[in-house]
């Protein structure tokens, strides 16, 4: 086995404040995002994180961010303004040639613009004209089907449930968000298996726990937040074991930055016992063994399945079916191996299972929750303290947008609730998710389209069609901090609203105003920013929803749209009515330090089911699908003539298809791009291509060399463009074989919006089977820091 290169350090540590500091002054807000850091998941007159959903201990710290969130902070901190000095330098289609990082280094949106297009420039426009435009442009649709509102997840409680609201009193329920693309599959199937769409867990049951089982998670990278706890838990004995294609390294030792004793001397805590490296797409066949085994070796929790779940005997007898040789064809380990987990499993007599988008982000992405989730109940471990399912979600208020509202497939209950408060039919048919969207836009089905938040076309698969497609819109709306990639794509018309971030003060004339956020497990915390506006034409999301709704509505309304912007206690009045969880909502989140806590029935063993029972469910796809899935592109592309003339290449015993997953950096946020250091990676620029040296070896391929990347087309389209992605540069990392990796957003044009779960279609960023052919181009590093 070659030597892979090893991150030696532990993870945060001095490195994560040098980087912290050096970001900070990277966005010219040292001071100011300084400020702000002190302030962020403060108990007591601060204001949530805008970066991930994981939820704040009831420790009280005086600094209480991560690396990351300190990134999210600077970035939104900037004084440097995108005005429109600076668009009157830039034609919009100069800008369509920035990358996403110098967009997201040009500075804080700061007043209204719209497009001209005869000067191909964005320009100022009034707020009043902006409203009037909007407002005659849905009036003119033919149907509000016609229009699709996307969401993201820093939008947060209170104008989401405004949002919804405006959307549909305007008359449809097209409102697709980022779970959609996320965490939509945990959303689907533990609402289907459990009653409830979310994690099962306190925060507090991580110090209880005595087995966790962490499964395609980057914690150091995306929630680095997690890393504390991971560290506590493993102080208290509990065995914790990351269940991953990739040997992330930042997992191995954590040096905790509010421990002096770290820091002065050198000292870190362990986190993960031992990294299990299945194949991607793997994780359905290795939970298949477990359970297998399990239930032959009678090791499962007989009374509580028999009292509290239905669908056992279906299932059982599938996984008694399923033979050792596919479960280990499907998941790439041993037989010894899976039954070494069971075993913990067995002996476990508190386990959490945690999971990231490496779970959901598949084809098989509803088969992975549900076989998470029958894992749990199994063993009984939904309903006990240290026990259950915890999904951690990657924006900040994604889960509470949900709670809100946000939602394309609503509960009639909610749909019911909602016109009988506000006295307002409301739409019945189920709208557009961002899938169904994507491809209604690209169908020019959409006249108009409408962002709170959130970079669409770049979050999406197809990014390059769903760009084309916006420039045939009659009109779009985005509402956000930033300039990003899907703003720069208009239609007859464009407009940019700007809002206050999440770290600035709203001062209406009701005083100064703070909003309130759900957690990934389910704690409604408040909010509030302490920072002087940017541009004093800022204004808040609360406030644009009403002046659109006023414009749209008119003042004769019943509903007092104005009041709700000016007094967020009015929203949340509105809120205790609909929403169930939230009575007495501005009396419970003023008398509790942290917030509280959504009532939970299955922490209680109360399932909302369909049966009222804790459902068992058996898997829709084979536990063998990936392998089938690589073994049917070697026969397309060996077959598919315009595949693989098109790139000059020929496939032979030695040049297989591969798995390929995207990842993110740890530089960067979601969409966001702060800069090009993956430091756990060892690499300095963001077009590259992760592979396992072994694999570069047997190649006869070298580190440095430069890819292009083919996805699979299959047979049956043999008339359809291959994908092409590259050239890329290859890069060591401690991968499965038959794997590599690639940075997203850059790689979303190889994914399509037909490949995708069944039951939640999310799309499947994680796998995809593609060919690599060696190229003799020298990439120079355009994007090295």
């Amino acid at each position: 086995m070659r030597k892979i290169p090893v991150y030696t350090h532990p993870a945060a540590g001095w490195p994560a404040l040098i980087s912290s500091a050096r970001k900070l002054m990277d966005y010219q807000t040292f001071l100011r995002g300084s400020a702000s850091v002190l302030k962020s998941n403060q108990p007591q007159g601060g204001f949530d994180c805008p970066g991930c959903a994981w939820p704040d201990h009831k420790s009280h710290k005086a600094i209480d961010v991560c690396e990351n969130g300190i990134k999210v902070i600077a970035s939104e901190t900037m004084t440097t303004k995108a005005d429109a000095e600076f668009f009157a330098k830039h034609t919009v289609t100069e800008l369509q040639g920035w990358s996403g990082y110098e967009l997201e280094h040009i500075g804080r949106l700061s007043e209204p613009v719209r497009y001209d297009a005869a000067q191909d420039r964005y320009v100022a426009i009034s707020w009043e004209t902006a409203y009037q435009h909007i407002a005659e442009q849905l009036k003119q649709l033919e149907s509000p089907d016609e229009a699709l509102f996307y969401t993201s997840g820093r939008v947060t409680n209170e104008p989401a449930f405004m949002y919804q609201l405006l959307v549909r009193c305007f008359g449809t329920n097209n409102l697709p968000d980022c779970s959609n693309m996320c965490h939509e599959p945990t959303s689907v199937m533990l609402g289907k298996q459990l009653g409830v769409g979310k994690a099962t867990v306190k925060l507090e049951d991580f110090e209880q726990a005595k087995l966790i089982l962490m499964f395609g998670q980057n914690p150091a990278t995306n929630h680095p937040r997690m890393l504390e706890m991971l560290a506590h838990a493993h102080e208290q004995g509990c065995r914790i074991l990351s269940i991953n294609p990739m040997r992330e390294q930042g997992l191995s030792k954590f040096r905790n930055p509010q421990k002096p004793t770290h820091m002065a001397a050198g000292q870190s805590d362990t986190m993960v016992d031992d990294v299990i490296q299945i194949q991607i797409g793997g994780d359905a066949a290795l939970l298949t063994g477990i359970g297998k085994w399990l239930i032959e070796n009678n090791k499962i929790n007989t009374d509580f399945i028999t009292t509290h779940t239905s669908g056992f005997e279906p299932l059982s007898q599938w996984l008694i079916a399923q033979t050792w040789a596919d479960i280990e064809r499907g998941c790439g380990i041993s037989q010894a191996e899976i039954i070494g987990i069971a075993e913990l499993v067995a002996n476990s007599s508190a386990t959490i299972c945690t999971w990231g988008m490496g779970i959901t982000q598949h084809v098989q992405g509803d088969d992975n929750v549900a076989m998470i989730t029958n894992l749990l109940l199994l063993m009984g471990m939904i309903g006990i303290d240290g026990a259950g399912a915890s999904p951690v979600r990657g924006h900040s208020n994604v889960q509470g947008d949900r709670t809100m509202g946000i939602h394309e497939r609503p509960a009639q209950k909610l749909l019911d609730t909602l016109e009988r408060v506000f006295e307002h039919p409301m739409p019945q048919e189920h709208g557009y998710d961002v899938v169904a969207g994507a491809k209604a836009l690209i169908a020019g089905k959409l006249k108009i389209f409408m962002s709170m938040g959130g970079n669409y076309a770049v979050a999406a698969p197809d990014t390059s069609a769903i760009q084309q497609a916006l420039t045939t819109t009659q009109l779009n709306i985005f509402v956000g901090t930033k300039l990003n990639e899907t703003m720069l794509y208009p239609g007859a018309n464009n407009i940019v609203l700007p809002c206050l971030g999440r770290t600035e003060r709203i001062i209406t004339a009701k005083g100064e105003q703070f909003a309130t956020i759900e957690d990934s497990m389910c704690q409604i915390v408040p909010t509030q920013g302490k920072l002087k506006p940017v541009s004093d034409t800022l204004k808040s999301e609360a406030q644009i929803i009403a002046d659109i709704a006023t414009h749209l509505f008119g003042t004769d309304t019943a509903i007092p749209w104005q009041k709700m912007s000016e007094d967020f206690d009015v929203i949340r009045d509105y809120i205790a009515q609909v929403v169930d969880g939230f009575e007495d909502f501005n009396q419970h989140i003023r008398t509790t330090e942290r917030g509280f806590h959504l009532y939970h029935p299955a922490r209680h063993r109360v399932w909302n089911t369909s049966d009222s029972k804790a459902q068992f469910i058996v898997p829709q796809y084979s536990i063998t699908y990936v392998a089938a899935q690589m073994a049917d592109a070697t026969s397309s592309f060996k077959h598919n003539a315009k595949a693989t003339d098109s790139i000059n290449h020929t496939l032979d015993s030695e040049q297989k298809v591969w798995q390929l997953t995207s990842v993110r950096s740890h530089d960067q946020f979601n969409t966001m791009i702060f800069g090009f250091k993956d430091r756990y990676r060892h690499t300095n620029r963001r077009d590259v291509l992760f592979m396992h040296p072994d694999e570069i070896s047997r190649l006869g391929w070298q580190k440095g060399d430069t890819v292009m990347v083919t996805r699979h087309v299959g047979k049956e389209d043999s008339t359809a463009e291959p994908r092409v992605l590259g050239p890329l540069v290859l890069t060591e990392m401690d991968i499965a074989s038959n794997a590599v990796a690639t940075y997203y957003p850059e790689c979303n044009d190889l994914f399509d919006l037909d490949t995708h779960a069944p039951n939640s279609h999310i799309p499947a960023y994680k796998s995809t089977t593609v060919i690599l052919q060696r190229v003799d181009v020298q990439a120079d590093s355009p994007n090295a820091a």
